[in-house]
């Protein structure tokens, strides 16, 4: 099962070229599945498509195409940055680069709650945590509790669906701070360059494949790089994450 991670289209970082990340998207849409976490029977070629942060640019571009090429994909939030709605036009919304992202959240630069709604309700997307409010987990000064729950507490408040899957923010986790998410989540995510057998994961934690500033739509998915993911795989079920 490959999971694959993605943040922006049309931004200065972390980001994907409109046009190709379509094309990739048909790609996806023809050679797999898309699914959320299950623990149960994974269909044939499973594919799990996770967008980090719930940038405005995901509601306006991406998520219009999930719904064109009928694919699923998680949608990891931090509520700290999220408005319940906004009149902000896109000109503000979609005006800065991706490093003021989160110093100016009240112009609406990440989806408001009115829109997640939206895209929930339309089984295309499912909001998951990316913690409270985007902090290093194992910094010392982080209060893990709040980032671990109350973002779960604030998302299935707002939304009134039930928040199954961590994403940790920057891949940053010890085990430590794993024991403590399962206390609270099924599903934990990171960064890692591997593929997994099934939602159980790698020694627990699902690795994600760098799905940003892709090239051409499916070279991520040609058989030496398929092969490359799948040893590292092997590797890491060896000698631990």
């Amino acid at each position: 099962m490959i999971s694959m991670m993605y943040h922006h289209v049309g931004s200065d970082r972390c980001s994907n070229d409109l046009a190709i990340f379509e094309e990739h998207l048909a790609y996806i849409s023809n050679n797999f599945t898309s699914v959320f976490p299950t623990l149960e029977k994974l269909p044939p070629h499973p594919i799990c498509l996770i967008f980090d942060d719930g940038y405005y640019d995901f509601y306006k571009f991406i998520y219009p195409l999930l719904q064109k090429y009928n694919l699923k994909a998680l949608l990891a939030v931090t509520p700290k940055y999220i408005l319940n709605d906004t009149e902000k036009d896109d000109t503000v919304r979609l005006g800065f680069e991706h490093n003021d992202l989160f110093q100016e959240y009240k112009n609406a630069t990440f989806c408001t709650y009115k829109e997640l709604q939206e895209m929930q309700s339309s089984g295309s997307v499912q909001v998951v945590s990316h913690s409270y409010s985007h902090k290093n987990l194992l910094e010392k000064d982080v209060n893990l509790e709040e980032e671990l729950l109350k973002s779960k507490e604030l998302i299935e408040k707002n939304l009134g669906n039930k928040v199954e899957s961590f994403v940790y923010p920057f891949g940053k986790y010890n085990q430590k701070v794993l024991d403590e998410t399962m206390k609270h989540y099924r599903y934990a995510f990171r960064i890692g360059n591997a593929v997994n057998k099934d939602f159980h994961g790698i020694n627990g934690v699902i690795y994600r494949v760098d799905g940003d500033f892709l090239e051409k739509p499916d070279t991520i998915f040609h058989f030496n790089n398929i092969l490359k993911l799948r040893c590292k795989a092997l590797i890491k079920q060896i000698i631990g994450n």
